[in-house]
């Protein structure tokens, strides 16, 4: 097995794909919105990339926040609202806006559970500011970190009734950032003890199964290199500060924020970084089979720490079996009665 997760070209594996994916054997995959059609479908892959790996409890990622980022739409799936709805909710009344929150996460859970998708990345703790680009927005809970904390702790035990893994990000805070890593590379300037309250939601959520990095460059801590790349940020802060000891996945390595960085458009040479800093998995979204197959050349096997936390994470929620439609709407029901009644 080697430390990465891959996406895919298509709604179906070609061929190559199934032969590299079974030469390589990636630690998982990831889904988008060129991979979903119907829920069939979608079913039948995740069938086919469990029997590619031969492995039950396969990782299975996808982005389903609600709102902007949801790779599961309609008119095929339900919509759900962004996380910025839960916390002008939380404002008004904060027990029943966790509650919602809470019943939201289990109705995304089920849905992904009924479709074999075993991890949601989701919840964003990213704490927001007047300055916090548009890319985040309304992916935040607020600008509160208390409440930041209280919404992203209601989503995961959500997640988790629900059958799914929760993923919390963007790992120490992508709140302060004023450019988009998709396309460049961002400098937060804040100092150390500015920082601490971005670091707050996950210190208090640092026993998530699994989180994901932030590609972003903070001089207080390292003035070289991003999070995702750097040795300091992932052993002091993320290790050490927040005392996070689970699965920590790098973001993709496709961003245009690691091309300003060591490796430049190299991706064996990317996904060689983020291992070597500190990250236990590499994610590589694009379903580019070059670049994956550069990728699985530049990679040693995963090791065993990244084993056993890989274990643990897809242990931490237990499969709900195959929920129906019903359970689904009567959990999105409930979320809905709860953010009118805040």
């Amino acid at each position: 097995m080697i430390p990465v997760f891959f996406g895919l070209a298509g709604p179906a594996l070609s061929d190559a794909e199934a032969r590299f994916f079974r030469a390589a054997a990636p630690a998982g995959y990831i889904l988008f919105r060129r991979n979903v059609e119907t829920p069939a479908q979608v079913r039948a892959l995740t069938d086919r990339l469990r029997d590619v790996s031969g492995t039950a409890r396969l990782p299975i990622l996808i982005d389903q926040e609600g709102g902007r980022v949801a790779r599961l739409a309609p008119p095929t799936w339900p919509a759900f609202p962004p996380p910025a709805i839960f916390g002008a909710a939380y404002a008004r009344a904060p027990i029943t806006a966790m509650a919602a929150a809470r019943a939201n996460a289990q109705a995304l859970g089920a849905l992904l559970s009924d479709l074999g998708i075993t991890v949601d990345c989701l919840p964003l703790l990213d704490v927001a500011r007047d300055e916090t680009h548009a890319i985040i927005g309304d992916r935040s809970y607020g600008a509160d970190p208390l409440m930041v904390s209280a919404l992203g702790r209601a989503t995961l035990d959500g997640l988790k009734a629900g059958g799914a893994v929760g993923v919390v990000k963007h790992i120490p805070g992508h709140g302060r950032a004023t450019l988009d890593s998709h396309l460049d590379l961002p400098v937060v300037d804040a100092s150390a003890d500015e920082l601490e309250a971005d670091l707050l939601p996950f210190r208090r959520l640092a026993d998530a199964p699994m989180a994901m990095t932030a590609h972003i460059l903070y001089p207080a801590w390292d003035r070289a290199l991003c999070a995702s790349l750097s040795p300091t940020i992932i052993g002091e802060v993320i290790r050490g500060r927040i005392g996070f000891q689970n699965l920590l996945m790098s973001d993709d390595l496709g961003m245009q924020a690691l091309g300003r960085q060591p490796g430049a458009n190299d991706m064996g040479a990317r996904a060689a970084g983020v291992l070597a800093a500190g990250c236990d998995i590499a994610l590589h979204c694009s379903g580019d089979l070059a670049e994956m197959e550069a990728i699985a050349a530049a990679v040693g096997p995963i090791g065993p720490l990244a084993v056993e936390r890989l274990a643990r994470a897809m242990a931490w929620a237990e499969p709900v079996g195959r929920p129906d439609s019903a359970m689904v709407e009567t959990l999105a029901a409930r979320r809905d009665a709860l953010l009118a009644a805040a």
